[in-house]
């Protein structure tokens, strides 16, 4: 989890440290956003990677990189032109090293047992949230109060700590990927890869809207700086409910179980679109989170049976993939909703894109289904 920080607050880190430099908040957008793409566009690659090669050299190497990458943007001085921000920013997103997608496919061979394997991927979804409530507000807001390079040179010490405590780690530096038979692509020949791939797109959408919904919605009763503790509950909620889905069995039938769990995500943020105060409106931010790490959870645990042998670590790099573009395309839909019809209209598009992810999996639901998904997961 602490490797996993620096992900977290890297894109605020762009933006705090860009304006600083340049005085522009077009400037700090466009190296915030250069960094999720080059994270995101190149995460599967070195999945793929990792499959191949094992965990150590691919974890260390990104390390280096996107560890250097942070310490030159660090280094920058005030007036330093976008052409010499944007390689910081590119590079530290390109190598950004897949830590979260290397942690999950320990978890089988960890623990064996299918319900602690549920229960670990559960926790882990419940302890994610708390990088990216804690990640932006110790880096960004505590360090970069105090100095904007210092906070970018914590991103870089955060993820050397982490990364050299887990790949030294006996199970990191013993895992291999299974052989990838000949001829056999990446990860997303597999159907249920893809359909996994989209589903996290759609929670993406809802995801990206919330983030600017809230904002407007804070906006709207005139506490704009109430955005951040109404987000932080939301991502509470989601705490709280990953915590308590790691102390339940593993369902019977996952596949429908997640189904469930998304219709039960979008019904809850239909309810933000209700025109109420800000305090009801935390009250319904911690209802609508809490189905958020527990579907994580259940969806993470299916791709291990969905991915083609040798692919499973590119396979996770693609949900993360999806999520990213879902938020890209979630936060542009909602703040042009934002503007015009108001915040309700922009919680209405996060309701959608969980509806959507709902349906999908559904309607896609026999290239998911893990083998004996029909009968009770109660041991090996």
């Amino acid at each position: 989890m602490v490797a996993r920080v620096p992900a977290a607050a890297a894109g605020i880190v762009f933006v705090l440290r860009t304006k600083e430099l340049t005085g522009s908040f077009a400037a700090a957008g466009v190296a915030a956003g250069s960094h999720a793409l080059a994270a995101s566009a190149c995460a599967p690659a070195l999945g793929r990677l990792v499959d191949r090669r094992g965990q150590t050299l691919v974890l260390f190497g990104g390390t280096a990189v996107c560890s250097l990458a942070f310490g030159v943007f660090a280094l920058l001085k005030p007036g330093a032109s976008l052409a010499a921000i944007l390689p910081c920013a590119i590079v530290s997103g390109a190598a950004m090293p897949p830590v979260g997608a290397c942690l999950r496919t320990l978890w089988p061979a960890l623990l064996g047992d299918p319900a602690k394997v549920h229960a670990a991927f559960a926790l882990e979804s419940a302890l994610l949230e708390t990088t990216y409530i804690a990640g932006p507000v110790l880096i960004a807001g505590a360090i970069g109060a105090w100095s904007t390079a210092a906070s970018a040179v914590a991103c870089a010490l955060l993820l050397l700590s982490g990364i050299l405590v887990f790949a030294t780690a006996s199970a990191s530096r013993a895992w291999r990927g299974s052989p990838r038979p000949e001829g056999q692509g990446g990860a997303l020949r597999a159907p249920g890869v893809r359909t996994l791939a989209v589903v996290f797109v759609l929670i993406g959408v809802a995801f990206g809207a919330v983030e600017v919904a809230v904002p407007a919605a804070a906006d709207a009763a005139g506490t704009p700086s109430a955005a951040g503790w109404l987000l932080g509950i939301w991502g509470f909620g989601s705490f709280v409910g990953g915590m308590l889905a790691a102390r339940g069995r593993p369902p019977a039938d996952r596949v429908r179980r997640l189904c469930i769990l998304l219709v039960v995500l979008a019904a809850g943020h239909a309810l933000l679109a209700l025109p109420v105060g800000l305090w009801v409106l935390a009250a319904l931010l911690l209802l609508a989170g809490g189905a958020i790490a527990p579907s994580f959870g259940l969806a993470y645990g299916l791709v291990d049976t969905a991915a083609p042998e040798g692919t499973v670590t590119e396979a996770f790099t693609w949900l993360t993939t999806g999520i990213a573009a879902g938020l890209a395309g979630g936060s542009a839909l909602a703040g042009v909703l934002a503007e015009g019809p108001g915040a309700g209209a922009a919680f209405l598009v996060a309701a959608v894109g969980a509806a959507a992810a709902a349906l999908f999996a559904g309607a896609r639901r026999g290239t998911i289904m893990p083998r004996g998904a029909g009968e009770p997961l109660t041991g090996t």
